[in-house]
């Protein structure tokens, strides 16, 4: 049967990604960015994963406000990169894995959670930016992707709580999936950051270490933090921090977390990142 074997969370700064492309990743201000994500690279050259299901937000590219789903599931064969105004970023086509994400779907909305089937979308930096901290510039993506897309940009998000509950569904429809794969399931976004108003720019390293910590200690009770505290102490974006919940509760309770990194700043956010081995 399929099995998730590792969680991933991380940024998804804009700006990582440009450094990318730009040939930026050596020049004093981003060294320290990436070489926090040496070991990631060679961890996952290692691990070879199949396919990975990963969790990010859209910034009105494929969706806008004439369309806005809590929860979308990317089903097609492929997924281009998306035009987010200054032409797509110079990164491979993600091919999908749609055998796999049908059974998700059916799976997780016989359990109740309302997903948005999309066959055809173009996906930003939410999802290409993660692949290439993790996997460098290859020609293409080394597996298949799922991409699932979360509304932390229109009020109102689905609650901690509810994603980490998302997360548990998409374990039990991967566990019962007959082919033999090895799925990782990453979160994206945060950490804090506020893009406008008075408080642009805002940072909370306070904040962000203890959602670390909590993560790994007390991923129950995390999940019950309110919105209006992600709001007030990570700023108005760092409400993408739910998105590394539906990763926390894909998991089991006694995954181990094998490696943390979290930097300041990368652009005008701070950025985090985590690997978890997911028990067997």
């Amino acid at each position: 049967m399929a099995r998730i074997t590792a969680g991933v969370c991380t940024s998804h700064v804009p700006a990582v990604g440009a450094a990318i492309d730009m040939g930026k990743t050596g020049d004093d201000y981003w060294k320290p960015v990436f070489a926090g994500y040496e070991f990631s690279k060679q961890w996952i050259k290692e691990e070879k994963p199949d396919v990975i299901f990963l969790v990010y937000n859209d910034h009105a590219t494929a969706m806008d406000l004439r369309l806005i789903p809590t929860f979308a599931i990317g089903c097609g064969d492929k997924f281009d990169p998306a035009d987010e105004g200054w032409g797509p970023r110079p990164v491979p086509v993600v091919q999908g894995c749609p055998e796999l994400a049908w059974h998700v779907a059916q799976s997780v909305i016989q359990s109740d959670f309302d997903l948005t089937i999309v066959n055809e979308m173009n996906v930003d930096h939410g999802l290409t930016v993660p692949l290439s901290l993790m996997f460098g510039q290859p020609d293409q993506w080394p597996c298949r992707v799922i991409p699932f897309a979360v509304n932390v940009v229109v009020y109102p998000p689905p609650s901690g709580q509810r994603c980490f509950n998302l997360g548990k569904a998409i374990r039990k429809a991967v566990e019962s999936f007959d082919d033999d794969l090895k799925v990782q399931i990453w979160g994206t976004g945060g950490m804090s950051h506020q893009l406008q108003g008075s408080r642009a720019g805002l940072i909370n390293q306070e904040f962000d270490n203890q959602f670390l910590d909590r993560l790994r200690t007390d991923a129950e009770g995390l999940a019950l933090l309110p919105h209006l505290d992600y709001v007030r102490d990570a700023g108005s974006e760092g409400i993408e921090l739910v998105m590394w919940l539906v990763m926390r509760g894909a998991l089991n309770a006694d995954a181990r977390e094998l490696y943390r990194f979290y930097h300041v700043p990368a652009s005008n956010t701070a950025l985090g990142h985590v690997i978890y081995e997911n028990s067997m």
